[in-house]
Parts: structure tokens; sequence; C-alpha cells
């Protein structure tokens, strides 16, 4: 395993799940509980919009990760999450699918409560992104 791959692999966001949203999986991306508060308390109540760019970062040999970046309109907030596209391959699946992103924290009942939705502005940006990561991911089994 090459430097570059444990380094990236060391920085993998683990809270990745989806969760059921109107029979839907919606892709949830779990902050820490301090973090997702300070956002929270940040925008609440504010109208905003969230700039969510997919920067794909991969090595040729299959192993691809995603790093999303949320760029909040409102409370000078900057997000960046390195997701492991090999082990969250439907995380990207949901997102290219549904245009949806929720935030929430280890405390919340995912599809309940407490969760912070984001629409995608631009679904076309997730589906071309899926193309890459699947393209990405293939050259492995190859």
């Amino acid at each position: 395993m090459s430097e570059d791959l444990k380094k990236l692999l060391d920085r993998v966001h683990e809270g990745i799940t989806l969760f059921d949203f109107d029979g839907k999986p919606v892709p949830c991306i779990i902050l820490k509980e301090k973090k997702y508060d300070e956002i929270l308390s940040k925008v609440a109540g504010r109208p905003l919009s969230i700039n969510t760019d997919l920067n794909i970062l991969q090595d040729g040999l299959g192993h691809v990760f995603v790093e999303i970046s949320l760029t909040f309109s409102q409370g000078d907030i900057e997000e960046k999450i390195l997701v492991n596209a090999n082990k969250d391959i439907l995380f990207f699946q949901s997102l290219a699918k549904t245009s949806m992103l929720a935030l929430s924290s280890p405390k919340s009942s995912y599809g309940r409560e407490n969760v912070f939705m984001i629409q995608l502005p631009k679904p076309e940006k997730a589906q071309v992104a899926l193309e890459i990561i699947e393209k990405g991911i293939k050259q492995i089994d190859s």
C-alpha cells in the first residue's frame, strides 16, 4: 500500500450512512455532536444556500475517494468530508438518484428528528460524479 493511499485512508470520515426518507434511501453524513450543533446555531432560521462540490481523487488502480466540500452562504462555514467511494458506493448512488444530502449528529434518529437536509442545486453533477466513481472502481476488478 502506497504512503499516499495510507494518508487518504487515515482521513476518511467514518460517519457515512443512508436513511429512509419517504421510502427513498438518502445519503447522510454524521457529524460530531459539537460540530453539528455549531453549524445549526449559525444557520438556523436564516435563508441560505449551500454549495456542494464533489472532488474525486483516484489512483488509477481502483481506489476512489471523494472529498465532499460544503460551503454555506451564511455563518462562514466550510466543511470538507472525505469518503471512501469503494466502501460507500451506495452513498453516491443514492446521492445521484435523490439529489439530496443529509447532515445529522450521532444522537439523532436518522430521518425522524434533528436532520439537516440539503437539496443539490445541480443534480447532474452528482450523476456525472457517480459515473466517474464507478469507472474508477471498476479498474480494481480488471
